[in-house]
């Protein structure tokens, strides 16, 4: 049975819906309304209040805490300035993708680590040797994300934090109603926002402080249905859905490696005495030789699919919520080339739109291709056109 996270006591007398999923063990609002609509605006034009404390977290603090992190991520950790928020993944020796996450700079030698799946066992092992401290924080530390266009100004109301010389993945120490809070100007929808973290036991109090606060300016509580539309309109991957975790996978065809996700610009091969990070060699070697796989979006073209449903008689049918069931996608000669692993409806972009693996060969902005699409249990196919990601992306995302 899923545990309730620290925000349990209020997310359960608000979730009228009673659509509940399990995320790492914890119990997960899907969205507190019988559908996400309301949520889903919330993050596009006010803001959304969303708690996302069953992430994986972990503190790495000691001498050699950079050199840890540096040696296990792709990204060079040691470059992080105290202060600052870096996103990353993580390979095995073979470059295919184990995770995602964050690492925050909290102090000198302090780090802030946050994944998908459980990850103490992978960080004790590369660290094993050096001297540094390894905390599993999951259960300790409540985090909320608060998104959306109003989100500054909420917490200027409701913290001390300056958060409007706060940069993107900016992370600062503030005090919200007398808490000792971490606000980071990070997210998962693509939009302007922030993300608050606090010790268990504020958690009820941080929660009602920052709904009080964000009452004038639209606030509304947000569940996963929600941030699953907009993480799509965001073009960010999910571990389990978009890739899969290298270690847990048979199949060497369904590995990944961060160039195959799109991940390249975060793979750091300059590293000024650093040691060599978990997988480089093999990532070295794709990068001279190109990818085999690239992850692109996909739109599809709306005028052929009112014509589909047409020619059965029905009006256009799309699913209300974010699907992940995988689709093949097919070039002009029928063979296929590619899968879909995320596609929505864009209620902001009015697009049918699609997170794609797809042959290398067809990854090039403006490719045509088919994608499956089913209507009355007959499989049929629909032109849809690869396209950069993130297919959202507002300026005031990163803008002062």
């Amino acid at each position: 049975m899923p545990i309730p996270s620290p925000f349990h006591e209020r997310t359960s007398k608000l979730c009228t819906s009673y659509r509940w999923k399990d995320w790492s063990g914890y119990a997960a609002v899907c969205s507190f309304d019988t559908n996400h609509d309301r949520e889903y605006f919330a993050f596009r034009e006010s803001a959304g209040l969303l708690d996302v404390s069953p992430l994986f977290k972990y503190e790495v603090y000691g001498p050699d805490a950079a050199a840890l992190l540096s040696r296990m991520m792709v990204r060079d950790v040691g470059k992080l300035k105290v202060g600052r928020v870096g996103y990353s993944c993580w390979c095995d020796d073979h470059g295919k993708v184990i995770d995602d996450g964050t690492v925050a700079r909290l102090g000198e030698d302090y780090y802030r680590v946050t994944a998908a799946d459980p990850t103490l066992h992978w960080l004790q092992a590369v660290g094993r040797g050096l001297r540094v401290t390894i905390e599993d924080s999951t259960a300790r530390l409540a985090v909320v994300a608060l998104q959306g266009p109003r989100s500054r100004e909420i917490l200027r109301a409701a913290s001390d934090a300056d958060v409007d010389r706060l940069k993107f993945f900016g992370a600062v120490r503030a005090k919200l109603d007398g808490l000792d809070v971490w606000i980071t100007r990070t997210g998962y929808t693509g939009d302007l926002g922030y993300e608050v973290w606090t010790e268990r036991d504020g958690a009820l109090r941080l929660w009602d402080a920052l709904l009080d606060a964000g009452r004038p300016h639209g606030i509304e509580p947000a569940g996963l249905d929600a941030l699953d539309v907009s993480r799509i309109e965001a073009g960010f991957i999910l571990l389990g859905v978009d890739y899969f975790s290298a270690p847990k996978t048979i199949l060497e065809t369904r590995k990944s490696t961060p160039f195959e996700l799109g991940l390249g610009w975060i793979v750091d091969f300059e590293r000024a005495g650093a040691p060599a990070f978990i997988g480089r060699e093999a990532l070295a070697a794709e990068r001279r030789r190109g990818s085999a796989w690239a992850l692109v979006g996909l739109e599809v073209a709306w005028e052929a699919l009112e014509a589909l449903y047409e020619s059965f008689s029905l009006p256009p049918n799309l699913p209300a919520t974010a699907r992940r069931d995988g689709l093949p996608v097919y070039d002009d000669e029928g063979r296929q080339v590619g899968m879909v692993t995320s596609h929505t409806w864009s209620p902001i972009l009015k697009k049918y739109i699609a997170l794609t693996s797809v042959h290398a060969k067809w990854s090039a902005p403006g490719t045509v291709l088919q994608m499956e699409h089913t209507v009355e249990y007959e499989r049929r196919k629909v032109p849809a056109k690869v396209a950069k990601t993130p297919f959202f992306d507002p300026e005031r995302k990163r803008k002062p």
